[in-house]
């Protein structure tokens, strides 16, 4: 469980990851060493999966987002198996889930342009039997955030602070 201060920490590195320790710790209103400690056990109790830098999706040439519906008829664990397998291999698909509803799979993809979605819709349709493919441009992204919320966590309130 976690407590107000690991909270805190989480919060500050979900904004900016590499801060040091030192200034996470002031933040927080811990020392270095403890407050390192609470990051170290964070890491290996797998709640900081890892950090990244985050990159603007214009300067890398990502710019168009497409949201992909996939519906098929084939819902056996082989079927499936082979199908995340093969979703892994394209670097454009950059999230990916098994959806209820009238959708099977929704992916979300980033290209340069149309183009290029074209393309990776042609390799994706010749590689892996889909019974219909549906794709939605994003016109504007008007939120996007990693950050999640933390106001869900169940705070351990014995856990001395």
């Amino acid at each position: 469980m976690l407590d107000r201060l690991d909270r805190k920490i989480l919060s500050i590195l979900q904004e900016d990851a590499t801060i040091p320790v030192a200034e996470v710790a002031k933040r927080v209103g811990l020392s270095t060493t403890p407050c390192w400690r609470r990051i170290q056990k964070l890491e290996e109790d797998g709640v900081i999966l890892r950090r990244v830098a985050l990159l603007d999706p214009r300067s890398v040439n990502t710019k168009v987002t497409v949201f992909v519906s996939i519906v098929t008829n084939q819902h056996s664990e082989e079927w499936l198996r082979r199908f995340a397998e093969l979703i892994r291999e394209f670097p454009e698909v950059v999230e990916f889930y098994r959806m209820s509803g009238q959708v099977d799979y929704l992916l979300r993809v980033v290209v340069p342009d149309i183009e290029a979605y074209d393309a990776f819709y042609k390799r994706l349709i010749a590689k892996i039997e889909i019974s219909d493919v549906s794709s939605a441009f994003a016109m504007e992204q008007i939120k996007y955030t990693t950050a999640l919320p933390l106001s869900y966590i169940q705070l351990d309130k014995d856990k001395p602070v």
